[in-house]
């Protein structure tokens, strides 16, 4: 295996794990009842993120070339046909690992894609494709566009003995403690 070949393999094919990983999570993994709710968040959050990224990329360039042009070799990576700030990979690949997190809580998979995303933006930058800059920039534009998961409202899981409670098969006597009610926030 050559290094090129690895460098293409982190900075393009690693994109495909994340979008896999997070069409299960999302498409699977997210309650029945509100899944019209998490994929509206899910889509504003993308089209902000994007909308955001295009302006900021009209508005400011800090290169007309990448660092592959400057350099006069090769790309290591495929890419757009634009300047490069900010990194289209690096915000995709972030909005949906954020998109897997506010929406499933699931710790271990949002790690996973977390440590992908790294894994992404590493490789773009390896590939020459694009600085540091731009796979930063990228990144915290997919962040502002997560702000619309802080409206999400936070489902709470009822245990067995409340669920026969409301269903009348419990007792009519029996207390309610604040421990006998699991949040979703935190756990997988």
């Amino acid at each position: 295996m050559t290094a090129d070949f690895l460098i293409r393999l982190i900075a393009d094919y690693s994109v495909f794990a994340v979008v896999l990983i997070g069409a299960w999570a999302i498409l699977f993994k997210v309650p029945k009842g509100h899944r019209f709710e998490s994929y509206c968040r899910i889509l504003m959050a993308g089209l902000t993120a994007y909308l955001i990224a295009k302006f900021v990329a009209t508005i400011y360039q800090p290169s007309d070339l990448r660092p592959f042009e400057l350099l006069g070799v090769n790309p290591g990576a495929s890419y757009l046909n634009n300047p490069g700030f900010p990194s289209d990979h690096a915000l995709f690949v972030t909005a949906i690992a954020c998109a897997v997190w506010f929406e499933t809580r699931m710790k271990k998979v949002s790690m996973v894609l977390a440590a992908l995303v790294i894994v992404v933006c590493i490789g773009r930058v390896l590939a020459l494709v694009h600085t540091p800059f731009d796979v930063i920039a990228g990144v915290a534009i997919a962040l502002v566009g997560a702000l619309w998961y802080s409206n999400a409202p936070r489902t709470q899981l009822v245990t067995d003995s409340e669920q026969r409670e409301i269903h009348g098969h419990g007792t009519s006597h029996s207390r309610r403690t604040s421990s006998s009610r699991k949040t979703v926030v935190g756990e997988s």
